[in-house]
């Protein structure tokens, strides 16, 4: 993985811009520490931090290729898991390749087949090519079918600034960091979700999942090179249970492939035990032991509390796991008091106010296991895909008519100073319908099913979007690559087009949270992890992390110049602070609480302050 930018301006020379491109790479540094590059050709420059995996040689970048016709030039950050596939086709075209690295596949792949190549690939990636042809430039840019990877946009009359990251297009004098009203809503209304494609920051856009886009001659033109299809389930059960293991499979093992260490999480629930064990049988038949990793926090048994959320934790489960498929297993515990201070650190990854002590501690966790590795392999998506969340299961959640993951507008209006927005509710409401609107259907589907479909959707654009956007900014800050095997894009496809019925069904007539994956796994899993309860990734409960967002939060407010305190309710927090454990209904998702909301705005407002935010409401 890596960290690209780019800047195209119709009205100057790049030559003369070289002190802005340096700091635009400056602030990709950490996503790609290994290596750096900036290919300039008059009015355009792509730039390039590079985190080695495959081919240290033969994978520099910028990299370009030429044709008698033109010159290609890419910058790319991804991993292709089709490579060795698409380098056969190419081969069979004629093309010569000069090392094994993806990234010159991907550049002979867009030079034989132009924008039409992204059809052929199954990855993550986020990748832009400049053609040189005939003294005219032309940028092609793309981003994979579920998102994994991130690029975002600022176009302004005569020019295009595009990266990895919203500090690379701060970097720019030209793009001014503006925070208007509906800025404020998708902070304190939607957040730390986002409207798909929507920033908080004016004029700065992302590229959608499976969105590519060309600028050529001043104008970006956008457009979808896959989208969500309904088609009829022909499968029987036993079928429907074949093909989804093959699907994860196969997903798994082929990302596998690295030239430099690869490790995988293991917290003992269904989704990483299947991937763990999956690799550590493909290290096995080639003499090697993998290496599992898993995070919790010092002494949190004497604090944690089951729930609903949370029915129990992980270490049992874990040691289970490790003895039976033979790793080597890492535990890292952190620091209760090394948390709060990380919120800061967190907000400056993200570059937005996240998911508080979550996102917090998987930068601390990554850290750690940077210090050993360079990759590793997660089981992030499974749930949002395959019915791994309450909202699927419980009617009474399932058809409530909102994001069932932040379905308290009123909490979040009274976090809000009276007066400073209109039309919240609103624009929550207008993002949920959009997105049940644009869930394909089937004709003569039942309510459940239909309700199933938009819930995939929801989950699919908005909750996985945002637990994606975690994963990788807090990965790539420590440089550290995390693959997400569940979010091929043929598992999505496969998952949204089972009936519920199938989907949630163990066994012959039991049903479960992602009761399939289960069924399909259970012969090689230990029984205690095939039955294992939903339980999400670990947050504290220790009482020294909530006393010290208490205390930081009060630190905030008794500050006047503070810039979070324009915006918020001081009764309403005040409130808080003092009764931290009381709030029972979630911010968002499963895990952010009371203790969650307080560092939730102790990061909102070191993102004010350390991004120079200008409120314009």
């Amino acid at each position: 993985m890596c960290g690209i930018a780019g800047w195209i301006d119709n009205k100057s020379q790049m030559i003369d811009k070289l002190k802005i491109l340096e700091n635009m790479s400056l602030t990709l540094s950490r996503r790609g520490p290994d290596d750096s590059g900036i290919y300039i050709n008059k009015n355009t420059a792509i730039i390039h931090r590079r985190l080695t995996v495959v081919d240290p040689e033969g994978g520099r970048q910028p990299m370009s290729y030429e044709t008698p016709h033109a010159k290609y030039t890419i910058v790319y950050n991804g991993e292709l898991y089709n490579t060795e596939d698409i380098r056969k086709d190419l081969k069979a075209l004629g093309h010569e390749f000069n090392g094994h690295s993806d990234t010159e596949v991907l550049l002979h792949s867009f030079a034989e087949w132009g924008t039409k190549c992204t059809e052929k690939l199954n990855g993550i990636y986020a990748f832009a090519v400049l053609t040189e042809s005939g003294g005219k430039n032309t940028v092609f840019l793309a981003r994979d079918r579920v998102g994994v990877k991130p690029l975002f946009l600022y176009e302004y009359s005569g020019g295009l600034i595009f990266g990895s990251e919203i500090k690379t297009l701060l970097a720019n004098p030209l793009v001014p960091a503006i925070v208007d009203s509906d800025g404020i809503k998708e902070i304190f209304m939607l957040g730390p979700a986002r409207t798909p494609g929507e920033t908080p920051i004016r004029g700065i856009t992302e590229l959608l999942p499976a969105e590519q886009a060309v600028y050529e001659d001043g104008s970006l033109t956008k457009n979808f090179y896959w989208r969500l299809e309904a088609y009829p389930h022909r499968e029987t059960y036993e079928q429907s249970v074949e093909h989804i293991r093959f699907l994860i499979t196969d997903a798994v093992e082929r990302q596998l492939v690295s030239d430099v260490p690869l490790c995988t999480f293991l917290s003992g629930g269904l989704d990483s035990s299947i991937i763990s064990k999956i690799a550590a049988d493909k290290y096995k038949s080639e003499g090697r032991q993998l290496d599992t990793w898993s995070v919790d926090y010092i002494d949190n048994e004497k604090y944690f509390t089951p729930d609903v959320f949370q029915p129990n934790s992980d270490r049992h489960y874990i040691e289970i796991m490790s003895n039976f498929i033979g790793s080597n297993h890492h535990y890292v515990n952190l620091h209760n008091h090394d948390l709060a201070p990380a919120l800061f650190e967190a907000v400056y990854a993200r570059d937005l106010p996240g998911m508080a002590d979550v996102d917090s501690s998987l930068l601390l966790f990554c850290r750690e296991v940077k210090k050993e590795f360079t990759v590793a392999v997660s089981g992030e998506c499974a749930d949002e895909l395959l019915g791994g969340y309450p909202w699927y299961h419980n009617p009474d959640i399932l058809f409530e008519n909102t994001f069932p993951w932040s379905n308290s507008t009123d909490l979040r209006l009274s976090v809000l100073r009276e007066g400073l927005i209109s039309g919240g509710k609103d624009y929550v409401r207008r993002g949920y319908m959009n997105t049940c609107l644009k869930a394909p259907l089937l004709d003569g589907e039942s309510k459940t099913e239909s309700r199933m479909r938009e819930m995939f959707k929801l989950n699919l654009d908005w909750f996985m979007a945002c637990l994606l956007d975690r994963k990788d900014r807090m990965s790539m800050y420590s440089g550290l690559e995390v693959r997400v095997p569940f979010s091929d894009h043929r598992i999505v496809e496969f998952a949204y087009n089972m009936p519920w019925n199938i989907k949630s069904r163990l066994g012959k007539d039991t049903d479960r949270e992602k009761g399939i994956v289960r069924e399909a796994f259970r012969d090689i899993l230990p029984e205690e992890i095939v039955f294992r309860k939903k339980s999400p990734y670990p947050k504290t409960h220790n009482p020294i992390y909530t006393q010290a967002v208490c205390d930081i939060m009060t630190e905030i407010i008794a500050d006047k110049e503070a810039p979070i305190c324009e915006l918020i309710n001081h009764e309403t927090v005040e409130e808080l602070i003092q009764n931290p454990t009381q709030m029972n209904m979630p911010w968002y998702g499963q895990l952010m609480r009371g203790p969650q909301i307080l560092a939730y705005l102790i990061q909102t407002n070191e993102w004010l302050k350390t991004y120079k935010i200008d409120i314009k409401i």
